[in-house]
């Protein structure tokens, strides 16, 4: 999708319902247990933001951006995700939690990126997270100076996510079962699936709707 023609679609994000637990469920395995509100809620799981950042590149083509987590030792070691981390008491909301770890991670000036959207919370059980998924428009190209937390910047067409046909799903082994059916996206031959694969369920449906 043309960049300027993505901006004019999203001027309407607004006025339009979030797709929540439906658009999720696409990308959760039969197998995982369901979290009710009120059982999320009595975990107290850590509360964290994370920026779906949209911008243009190629002829003008609009990208998102994606990261391949360095491996350290931690429970989303080497998972694609999106920038973002762990809500920090200097932080005023998640928002701002979003765009510093963005900066943090990949380099980009906050104020040089126009949060539009915020989706709906997901929740991680093996980390025990509560994870808010804001949208974020940047008007240029960006260069990326990625810290030692992100082994590789991936940048996806917007287009491909919006392709049914990447779409798919793959045996894995989750935190929960071993080799099991995940449902989950193949985006530059990258296998996105869980949380982040929820919130681009989500954003897609969004996108789809308007």
């Amino acid at each position: 999708m043309e960049f300027n023609s993505f901006i004019s679609l999203i001027s309407n994000l607004d006025h339009v319902k979030l797709g929540g637990f439906y658009s999720h469920k696409k990308m959760i395995p039969k197998q995982r247990i369901h979290y009710t509100q009120k059982s999320i809620q009595q975990l107290q799981p850590k509360k964290a933001g994370v920026l779906a950042l949209f911008y243009p590149k190629l002829n003008n083509e609009t990208y998102f951006l994606l990261t391949l987590r360095a491996n350290y030792k931690g429970t989303h070691a080497s998972q694609i995700s999106f920038p973002g981390g762990k809500f920090e008491f200097t932080d005023q909301n998640l928002k701002n939690t979003a765009l510093r770890e963005t900066f943090e991670e990949v380099g980009i000036n906050n104020k040089d990126i126009i949060i539009k959207k915020q989706m709906t919370d997901t929740y991680i059980p093996p980390s025990n997270f509560l994870v808010s998924p804001f949208i974020g428009l940047l008007n240029k190209t960006p260069i990326f100076k990625p810290n030692h937390e992100v082994e590789q910047v991936i940048e996806v067409k917007l287009a491909d996510l919006l392709n049914n046909k990447t779409i798919t799903t793959k045996k894995l082994s989750t935190s929960y079962m071993e080799n099991i059916d995940v449902p989950c996206f193949k985006l530059n031959n990258y296998i996105v699936w869980g949380a982040t694969a929820m919130m681009l369920s989500e954003i897609k449906d969004l996108l789809e709707s308007l």
